[in-house]
């Protein structure tokens, strides 16, 4: 889900691939174990968030909270 790459990264998965186009994979394969927990509790709260009916410009802020805090 690209707004937990935005909210833990700062950008997309496309917008990483541009600006490193000579590394192999995504992201996610050059993430810290740390990072990739952090996405792996994002995307559980995204879900939450989407059963509460919040849009997806409301749940990228959230989710940005969530990172800061």
């Amino acid at each position: 889900m690209s707004g937990s790459n935005v909210a833990i990264f700062g950008l997309t998965a496309k917008q990483w691939c541009n600006l490193h186009p000579a590394f192999k994979g995504n992201i996610r394969d050059y993430a810290s174990i740390n990072e990739l927990i952090c996405l792996a509790n994002m995307e559980n709260i995204n879900a939450v968030l989407i059963g509460e009916g919040f849009s997806q410009k409301e749940r990228l802020i959230r989710l940005n909270k969530v990172t800061i805090n």
